[in-house]
């Protein structure tokens, strides 16, 4: 039985949904498979997150044509408590600054 060293497992800060929501601030026309590829992650899974963000309030989703158009609601707070008071707009731009 092979046994992985603490330091050699893969994880990550970001979790999946911080990093879709990241990705569609960056582009707010991207299409699910794009999101999906980009994040490393399954289609299901992306559109998965998608709905839990638009659920939620973080992003809107609105259909033109044959595909849809993302805007990220920048002054939703953190959902967890000990990040509350911080709001997404500033993590985007965090990653937006480099």
């Amino acid at each position: 039985m092979t046994t992985v060293k603490e330091h050699e497992r893969q994880w990550t800060l970001l979790t999946n949904h911080g990093r879709i929501l990241l990705l569609i601030a960056q582009g707010s026309e991207s299409r699910i498979k794009d999101l999906a590829m980009a994040a490393g992650i399954t289609e299901r899974t992306a559109q998965s997150i998608v709905r839990d963000l638009e659920d939620s309030g973080y992003i809107n989703v609105v259909r033109q044509g044959r595909r849809n158009a993302y805007s990220v609601n920048r002054r939703r707070p953190f959902r967890h408590p000990a990040e509350s008071g911080h709001r997404v707009g500033e993590l985007i731009d965090l990653f937006a600054a480099q």
